[in-house]
C-alpha cells in the first residue's frame, strides 16, 4: 500500500494543485480510478451555502467559512460546473503507515485479544466476533444482518443476560464506521464488547447493565469501504460502499422523501433498516470520525426535537466526560462545547440518525470521535480511555425516565401500545410499547408529564403528573381495557340482566361485589360501541343503565374485571 500512497501523492504533485484549480476530464478519471471517490475542500460565505451545497456533494466537516467534502465521479461532476475554487487533499484512509496495522497472523489463535491495540484483519474481525459467542453463550448472540456482494458480513453482536428470551428489557444500538475511513469507532466497538463480556459478574455496574438492558453493538457499518485496499488491510480505507455511496446519504428523509440522494438504497441501507424494524430500540448512537462532538436531532430542518433539553443534557454528559478524561482540547472541534444541533453545523439530508427518530421513534444520535480519521495504532487504547466512560453513561440513560409493561386488563396479555404526551410529543417524538413483553421505555428530561396509553381495540388511558427527575427511573405499569371480546371469553351465564325485553331502564347485577374497577361497554348487533363506563364497585350489587335513548333492537352488555368478562344479550323496545 506504499505504492498506492506514492502514487497518489505523486498524482497530487504532478497536477500542481493549488486552490482554484480546475482538473482536466482526463487527470480526474486517473485520480477516481484509485478510489472512487475524492476528498477536497473550498471555502463558502456562510451555512446557507453549505448547505446548499449538501445536495450535491457529501459533506464532511464545516470549520467557519471552510467546507471539507467528499464526491464520486458524478457528484465531482456537478460540482465542477459551478466553477467554484477547491483545493485536492489526501485521502485520510491513506495517511497512515502500513507496520504495525494488523493483529499479527496465527490462524489457531481464535480467542478475544486482551488489547485492542491494532486494526484486525476483515476474517480476524468475524472470528472475534463468533469467539464471542462461544466464549459467552448465555450472554451474547451473534446477528448477521446482511451479506454483501463482497462476501462480508455486516455483523450484530447483542449482549445480555438470558439473550435467548427477549422481553422486558430496554434495547440500545451502538453502530460505528459507516464512512468507511473514520475507523475510531470501529476498534472502539470491539474494546466495548470485549469491556462488557469479560466484566460481567466482577464489576457490579458492568453486571447490572448486562442483566437489565439488551446492547446490540455493530462494530462495523461498511466493511467494502474500510477493507477497500484488501481484507487484510484498513490502508486505502474510503468513505463510501462499493457502489460509491455515502451510506449516511442514503436513507429515506422525513423531509425530503425516500431517496434524497437520488440512488437506490443500498444493500447495507436495506440490511440497518431490516434490523431496525425487527427491533424497538430506546436508544441509539452512530460512531463517526473527522470531527470530536455530539451531534444531536435533527440533521435535515432547522427545528427542535420533542425532547431538546434532554438532548442537550444527554449530549453534556458524554463530551463533558470525554472533555475531562481526554487530553486538553479533546471534544471542543469545532464547538467548545463539544455539542451540536446537527443543523446548526450542517445541513444532512437522508442521514441514518434522522431516519432512526423519525420512522423508529429511536433517541439515536451522531458522535464523532476524532478529528483523525484513521487513528494509528498507538492511539487506539488512548481513545479507548478518553472515551468508554462515555459510552456506559450514554447506555444507562435507559435506566431513567419512565418505563413500564402494558397489558390487556382481562387476559394479562403483553400489548402494543402507542405511548404519546399530549401537547409536548412532535415529529415521531413518542413511542411503542413492544412486543413480546409489552415493554417501554420513555426516555425524557426532569419534569411533569401526562402519558396517554392507546391501542387499537382498547379503551384510550392517560395517567396525569407524572414527576420525572434526572437520574431517576418512574417503573409505571399500565393495563388496557378491550372495547370487544371473542364468545369464547364472555362468560353468558354469570350475568344477571332485568328486565327483558328493556324499555327504560337495564339492571346489571354484579357478578362480585368486592371493591373493584369494572367496565361496562354496550354493543349494537353491528358490534359498535354505544355505551361505555368505567365502574368503582364497593360493594354495590347492581348498577342501572338508562337506555330510552337506544334504538330498539338487539344490544350486548359485556362487564368486564380482572377476574373476567361477563356478557349478556337484552332486546331493547320502547
Amino acid at each position: 500500500m506504499k505504492k498506492l500512497f506514492t502514487f497518489i501523492f505523486l498524482i497530487i504533485v504532478s497536477l500542481g494543485l493549488a486552490q482554484g484549480q480546475i482538473i482536466d476530464k482526463g487527470k480526474t478519471d486517473s485520480l477516481f480510478s484509485v478510489n472512487g471517490e475524492i476528498y477536497f475542500s473550498f471555502r463558502v460565505s456562510g451555512p446557507a451555502e453549505a448547505n446548499a451545497l449538501s445536495a450535491m456533494i457529501s459533506i464532511d466537516n464545516v470549520k467557519g467559512s471552510e467546507v471539507y467534502a467528499y464526491a464520486n465521479r458524478k457528484q465531482f461532476d456537478e460540482f465542477k460546473k459551478l466553477g467554484r475554487p477547491f483545493e485536492l487533499l489526501l485521502p485520510p484512509g491513506s495517511m497512515i503507515k502500513t507496520g504495525d496495522l494488523m493483529r499479527p497472523e496465527n490462524p489457531g489463535n481464535t480467542s478475544s485479544p486482551s488489547l485492542w491495540n491494532f486494526y484486525p484483519t476483515f476474517q480476524q474481525y468475524v472470528d472475534t466476533m463468533v469467539y464471542y459467542t462461544h466464549a459467552y453463550p448465555g450472554l451474547c448472540l451473534l446477528d448477521t444482518i446482511g451479506t454483501l456482494a463482497s462476501g462480508r458480513l455486516l455483523l450484530v453482536l447483542k449482549i445480555s443476560k438470558n439473550i435467548h428470551s427477549p422481553g422486558g428489557k430496554p434495547q440500545v444500538f451502538y453502530t460505528s464506521t459507516m464512512h468507511g475511513d473514520e475507523t475510531t469507532g470501529y476498534i472502539g466497538m470491539l474494546h466495548l464488547i470485549d469491556y462488557l463480556l469479560t466484566g460481567y459478574g466482577t464489576d457490579r455496574r458492568i453486571t447490572k447493565m448486562v442483566d437489565s438492558i439488551e446492547i446490540n453493538i455493530n462494530p462495523l457499518a461498511n466493511p467494502d469501504g474500510t477493507y477497500h485496499g484488501g481484507n487484510n488491510t484498513v490502508n486505502g480505507a474510503v468513505r463510501y460502499n462499493a457502489n460509491g455511496v455515502d451510506l449516511n446519504r442514503n436513507y429515506p428523509d422525513p423531509v425530503y422523501g425516500q431517496h434524497p440522494d437520488g440512488n437506490v438504497w443500498q444493500p447495507e441501507t436495506i440490511s440497518f433498516m431490516n434490523f431496525a424494524d425487527s427491533n424497538n430500540f430506546t436508544m441509539s448512537a452512530n460512531y463517526h470520525g473527522g470531527s470530536e462532538v455530539v451531534n444531536y436531532p435533527w440533521d435535515d430542518v432547522p427545528a427542535l426535537t420533542a425532547d431538546d433539553s434532554w438532548w442537550q443534557f444527554v449530549s453534556h454528559e458524554f463530551a463533558d466526560s470525554c472533555q475531562f478524561y481526554g487530553p486538553a482540547g479533546y471534544f471542543t472541534n469545532p464547538y467548545p462545547n463539544g455539542i451540536t444541533d446537527g443543523y446548526v453545523w450542517y445541513q444532512v439530508t437522508g442521514g441514518r440518525q434522522d431516519y432512526m427518530n423519525f420512522y423508529h421513534y429511536c433517541r439515536e444520535c451522531t458522535i464523532e470521535l476524532s478529528t483523525t480519521k484513521l487513528m494509528p495504532v498507538t492511539q487506539l487504547v488512548n481513545y479507548w480511555n478518553y472515551d468508554y466512560r462515555s459510552y456506559l453513561n450514554y447506555i444507562e440513560q435507559v435506566y431513567y425516565g419512565i418505563q413500564g409493561v402494558v397489558t390487556d386488563t382481562v387476559t394479562g396479555k403483553p400489548l402494543k401500545a402507542e405511548v404519546f404526551i399530549a401537547a409536548y410529543d412532535i415529529d415521531s417524538s413518542f413511542i411503542f410499547s413492544r412486543l413480546p413483553g409489552g415493554y417501554y421505555d420513555r426516555v425524557i428530561d426532569q419534569g411533569t408529564y401526562d402519558l396517554t396509553f392507546s391501542c387499537p381495540g382498547y379503551f384510550t388511558k392517560t395517567i396525569r403528573n407524572i414527576s420525572v427527575a434526572r437520574y431517576q427511573g418512574i417503573h409505571l405499569d399500565v393495563q388496557l381495557r378491550p372495547q370487544n371480546y371473542s364468545v369464547g371469553e364472555v362468560n353468558n351465564a354469570a350475568l344477571v340482566l332485568y328486565p327483558v325485553p328493556a324499555k327504560q331502564d337495564v339492571h346489571i347485577v354484579f357478578p362480585e361485589t368486592d371493591s373493584r374497577l369494572w367496565q361496562l361497554t354496550v354493543f349494537n348487533v353491528s358490534g359498535n360501541t354505544v355505551y361505555s363506563k368505567e365502574i368503582q364497585n364497593s360493594g354495590k350489587t347492581f348498577i342501572t343503565v338508562d337506555v330510552s335513548s337506544f334504538t330498539p333492537g338487539l344490544y350486548e352488555f359485556v362487564l368486564s374485571s380482572p377476574g373476567g368478562i361477563y356478557g349478556k344479550k337484552v332486546m331493547v323496545s320502547h
